[in-house]
Parts: C-alpha cells; structure tokens; sequence
C-alpha cells in the first residue's frame, strides 16, 4: 500500500513513519495512527500522521 494516498491511511492502522530528525538516515518508527494531519489527498513524502504514543512523522508504510 503507497503512504503518499491519504485514501489508504486509516484511523487506528499500523504504519511505519519516519520522523523529522531521522529523515537523513531513513530510520523508520512503527506505531498506529491516533490522526491524520495532511489535509491533502496526497504528498510526495507521505502523508504525516500522529501516532497514539505522540510521535509525528510521514508515512513510509503501511503495515
């Protein structure tokens, strides 16, 4: 599943992010999606998403 579609990114999912300060190294963080913060139907670096422990970042993928 593409994280860069708002469409396929849902409430309560698991996804993998990556965090603004690991966008260098590509680290990615798994959790699940607490709320969906990119209004857009789409972005090139993936949709950014809050996840339930706080964190915030782009979705890399869905899990």
């Amino acid at each position: 599943m593409d994280g860069n579609k708002r469409e396929n990114i849902k409430v309560g999912c698991k996804v993998a992010i990556v965090l603004k300060h690991d966008q260098r190294s590509g680290k990615l963080t798994e959790g699940v999606v607490k709320n969906i913060l990119t209004k857009s139907l789409s972005h090139p670096h993936g949709i950014k998403v809050r996840l339930k422990d706080g964190q915030v970042g782009r979705v890399k993928q869905l899990l």
